[in-house]
């Protein structure tokens, strides 16, 4: 089944990715980031209409067959966020773990991601190695001093060329509001441009409860476990951007897994052929049409 006209037109290119995101970031306006873990996801959701993108270390650990347990390298990540940038041009908020090690592995991966297209970095304050903030409850948690420095460090080297999100985990670990206050504040003195809160309750309560009391920077949020509060509650407490982090993967499993299976059971691709994206739609997510148009171009042409 063709889903071509359902889908919003492109908005475009974008010529400053970083001021872009700022913008985004920065808006009295609710933002959205759409996470994106290849170059194929990056062009979805650009055509989607979606004006940022979040690249996820979950969904891109996962797309490479890694756990989201800093397996996969940031030189990996590096590479992945390239290709994103290329097949969107959009501005590019990078999830950059809890830095890869120190302030200076967190300022090396800030300085290779601006040269590569990333267009902000987000850091958790937890220790390296790192743990997905859902899987098990040893979430070890960095010291605020030293999880400042690396802020300091990385907003140093780029300075305004690329957004600093810091994220504290408070909430993850079973801290408290207090705890996710006073971590949010002294990331704010060390030089963050936004704050990401997270939590892994079902309800977003304690989060409503942390915007109403901090309000020094933009705040972020990734609502994949309390999704069923509406958007309304976000916009009425000044929430800055919300990141839908890990559906695009998760759908792609889905997807993947139900086609793989149909094929299995019914040794044949008759049936699964009219619920699958046609070559065409592929052909023009990946600008076929402008390589046609090079060839005409730049090609001798025999006849």
């Amino acid at each position: 089944m063709n889903q071509a006209a359902s889908i919003a037109k492109s908005i475009g290119a974008v010529e400053d990715p970083t001021k872009m995101l700022r913008n985004l970031i920065c808006s009295s306006e609710l933002s959205f980031l759409m996470e994106a873990h290849d170059g194929l996801s990056a062009a979805i959701a650009r055509q989607a209409g979606f004006k940022g993108l979040w690249a996820s270390g979950l969904s891109i650990s996962s797309a490479l067959g890694y756990r989201d347990a800093n397996e996969a390298s940031w030189t990996e990540i590096v590479d992945v966020v390239e290709r994103i940038a290329d097949a969107s041009g959009l501005p590019i908020l990078v999830d950059g773990d809890s830095g890869f090690g120190n302030f200076n592995n967190a300022r090396l991966l800030a300085m290779k991601l601006l040269k590569r297209g990333g267009a902000g970095v987000c850091l958790e304050d937890k220790r390296f190695p790192k743990m997905n903030s859902f899987v098990g409850d040893r979430q070890a948690l960095a010291d605020i001093v030293e999880f400042s420095g690396r802020l300091k460090a990385i907003k140093d080297i780029t300075g305004s060329d690329l957004v600093l999100v810091a994220r504290t985990e408070a909430l993850i670990a079973g801290h408290g509001l207090d705890e996710a206050l006073q971590r949010a504040d002294a990331y704010a003195d060390a030089g963050a441009d936004a704050l990401l809160i997270h939590s892994r309750k079902s309800d977003a309560g304690e989060i409503l409860a942390f915007a109403k009391r901090w309000q020094k920077l933009p705040i972020v949020i990734v609502p994949t476990k309390y999704y069923r509060t509406p958007v309304s509650a976000y916009r009425d407490a000044g929430i800055s951007t919300v990141i839908w982090a890990n559906h695009a993967m998760r759908a792609a499993v889905a997807g993947m897994r139900a086609v793989c299976s149909r094929i299995v059971a019914e040794e044949s691709i008759a049936g699964v052929e009219p619920e699958v994206a046609t070559l065409e739609e592929v052909f023009g997510l990946l600008r076929y049409d402008e390589l046609i148009s090079a060839q005409d171009r730049y090609l001798p042409q025999h006849g």
